[in-house]
């Protein structure tokens, strides 16, 4: 997927670390932070490129690097972090969900602008989830299906489970291709939308 809603100025490397393509470690001081986005894998795994993965992030918080990590981002980094992932209690989620911020946890001026929202309503689309936080992690969000939709660690990462990323066209697209691939058999499939 191509983002083009860059600053000007601004430079995005991609790595594919599914397939073993990672920045090069003296490389990492170079960059001002790091996106771990979405992926089909499951973060409890120990398959070589996730491991390598779990270390380097624990490298860049060593460096104090700004990290945000989507969906699998988010839970990858509460595991290397020291906390616990693995499918979803209540099921896998496809959907348009709320998610409720934890007012006191959340200030404005770290995420959400002039004012902390009393929820935000956002793609979802997952079938694992982070089952208990790192020792350091500041709960951001919850949801009635998740206990854990969005925390932060330090100030340098804020991680969600959610899509931030994603707009309609997209999810629509998923859903065609999990009802393609045969996969509604696996979960529910709710959709939620204000038009």
């Amino acid at each position: 997927m191509e983002y083009n809603h860059m600053l000007e100025g601004e430079q995005w490397d991609s790595f594919r670390v599914v397939d073993g393509e990672f920045p090069d470690e003296k490389d990492l001081e170079k960059y001002d932070g790091f996106v771990i986005s979405g992926s089909s894998h499951d973060a409890f795994q120990d398959t070589d490129w996730i491991l390598k993965l779990c270390d380097i992030i624990k490298k860049l918080d060593d460096m104090n690097k700004k990290v945000l990590g989507i969906c699998f981002g988010h839970q990858l980094i509460a595991r290397a972090k020291g906390g616990k992932v693995g499918r979803a209690r209540k099921g896998p989620e496809l959907c348009l969900g709320n998610i409720t911020i934890v007012k006191e946890a959340a200030t404005p001026e770290n995420y959400f602008g002039e004012e902390v929202p009393a929820n935000l309503r956002i793609i979802k689309c997952h079938q694992d989830e982070v089952l208990e936080l790192p020792q350091n992690a500041k709960l951001l969000a919850y949801s009635s299906m998740y206990e854990v939709e969005m925390y932060s660690i330090k100030d340098n990462f804020l991680c969600i489970q959610g899509h931030p990323e994603y707009n309609r066209d997209i999810l629509f697209d998923i859903i065609d291709r999990v009802l393609a691939g045969g996969h509604i058999k696996v979960f529910v499939l709710s959709l939620f939308f204000l038009l």
